[in-house]
């Protein structure tokens, strides 16, 4: 995505029909061991040196870097001693001084590929820049806004899939001679389930289309992100709740929707960084007055 907002035609061609096939998988090197929510703290460093860059620093929680045949990233460009601001670049993983560590061992989303990868004295070409000098943090921030609508749908996705196993579960499972669906207690947990869900889905089908409209989505895609992911949140915990100590079993598919869905209320901005936003979208016009 950072190329399709802000590459040359030459770095569309070489790379965008490659990614959007499938062909190559891509990598997003933003967050850093201290450049987590706080991205504008950038450590990693691109000195200009001839007519190209040297690159020393590293990227943390990377998803796809053990398996992608690119990586786009952000540093802190400096030219002849003076910071100049963030640019981003994108270079083929198999770029000498990159090196790339072991997978994670997390907690959920276990099937993807996250690891940390670190640059030494990596030297790339001026032409591995993504847009102009300064305007990468820009280029990053822009690309999460329109993510943060996948997310979303995301987290709708599996929030209607764990409210369908337990639906299913309710009808299956007998206490004290009957089904359990009929104790209204758990006739509660799938009725705020549902209405919680189609509620979420309504706001990430409106941010969605605010952004194939031309929209500024920022205040959208965060509320659709965070509202999605809280529900989410809650309709694992409910599900896990009813089918009770099954559970936490193995063998119950809802056990790996709830490792699953912690993640959501981190990644792509965690729920306290939508809040920031939507305030700051909020308040934003009466700040200027």
């Amino acid at each position: 995505m950072p190329i399709v907002l802000s590459g040359t035609e030459e770095q569309e061609k070489k790379y965008v029909p490659k990614l959007a096939s499938g062909e190559v998988l891509g990598a997003f090197g933003l967050t850093e061991p201290e450049a987590g929510s706080d991205a504008g703290a950038t450590k990693t460093t691109a000195e200009k040196k001839g007519k190209g860059y040297i690159v020393n620093g590293g990227k943390i929680f990377i998803t796809n870097a053990g398996v992608a045949g690119f990586l786009s990233f952000t540093a802190q460009v400096i030219e002849n001693g003076k910071n100049k601001g963030i640019g981003a670049f994108i270079i083929p993983t198999n770029t000498e001084g990159l090196t790339i560590m072991e997978p994670e061992k997390k907690m959920g989303w276990r099937a993807s590929d996250t690891r940390q990868l670190f640059f030494y004295d990596m030297y790339i070409k001026e032409s591995n820049m993504i847009a102009k000098t300064g305007e990468g943090f820009k280029i990053f921030l822009n690309t999460l806004t329109g993510g943060r609508i996948s997310i979303a749908a995301l987290a709708v996705g599996t929030a209607e899939g764990s409210y369908e196993k337990a639906l299913k579960y309710s009808t299956e499972r007998e206490a004290f001679g009957k089904k359990i669906n009929k104790f209204q207690s758990v006739g509660f947990k799938l009725s705020d389930m549902a209405t919680q869900i189609e509620a979420a889905k309504m706001l990430t089908f409106h941010a969605a289309w605010k952004k194939d409209k031309g929209y500024d989505i920022v205040k959208e895609a965060a509320m659709a992100k965070l509202f999605a992911s809280e529900v989410l949140g809650r309709a694992v915990d409910e599900a896990v709740q009813s089918y009770g100590g099954m559970g936490l079993m193995d063998e119950a598919p809802i056990e790996r929707m709830w490792r699953n869905a912690r993640i959501e209320r981190i990644w792509e901005g965690t729920s306290e960084i939508q809040r920031h936003l939507i305030s700051r979208e909020l308040l934003g016009p009466y700040l200027k007055r």
